[in-house]
């Protein structure tokens, strides 16, 4: 089985949904998208994860990100568990899960780990972009929960890198100063590229502010 590698297309499926079978190029559209998968229906840490996926609609939707969701179960069992994330989280879920009970498309991105377990799939993340690019992936056991701001963080940073020559450091937050790539000779660096200007730290580490803000 082929292991999805960052700039590999993200492959295409039909499957059905609790939103109705889709297509999963002609759903996702123009936008980016978060892509996971949770064990099973009925357990805990899931409810959890889909509870705050839901209560970020409007951090996703300002990003032009849309959600979606996978488990090896069927659609059924999903619509029946949604009820229980909204009546224990507060915020009713608001994007579509895949029913996936033969394991195709759960295959199809390599989300059963064997040496973890035979049947369910592991916390898989994948953010892919509106040309349908893997661009970021995240793998968890099932046992630890995902952390959400950190999705949401890592998208701003793709979305800021696409959109201008810069990279982000360590810890980086939207609003935060942003690194000058090396690629760029310091005496290249020019204030059409970095209106800001910029701070030399060392030859190869040179920092500007966010130029969006």
């Amino acid at each position: 089985m082929a292991h999805l590698r960052l700039g590999d297309d993200a492959p295409n499926f039909n499957a059905p949904t609790t939103d109705g079978d889709i297509n999963f190029y002609d759903w996702a559209g123009d936008n980016w998208v978060v892509f996971f998968s949770h064990p099973a229906d009925f357990t805990p840490v899931c409810t959890t994860e889909l509870g705050r996926a839901a209560a970020l609609n409007g951090e996703f939707q300002k990003r032009g990100v849309k959600p979606i969701c996978i488990s090896v179960d069927n659609v059924e069992d999903h619509k029946a568990w949604a009820s229980d994330i909204g009546e224990t989280q507060g915020t009713a879920l608001n994007f579509p899960i895949i029913g996936d009970e033969d394991k195709k498309v759960a295959e199809l991105y390599d989300m059963i780990h064997p040496n973890a377990a035979t049947t369910h799939t592991v916390r898989s993340v994948f953010i892919i972009d509106p040309k349908k690019k893997v661009r970021l992936v995240l793998t968890y056991p099932a046992s630890v929960g995902r952390n959400f701001d950190e999705i949401l963080r890592a998208i701003d940073a793709l979305q800021l890198t696409d959109a201008y020559n810069v990279a982000t450091p360590v810890d980086w937050k939207d609003g935060d100063d942003v690194i000058i790539p090396p690629s760029i000779k310091t005496q290249d660096i020019s204030e059409k590229d970095y209106p800001k200007g910029f701070t030399e730290i060392k030859p190869y580490l040179r920092t500007t502010p966010q130029p969006n803000k």
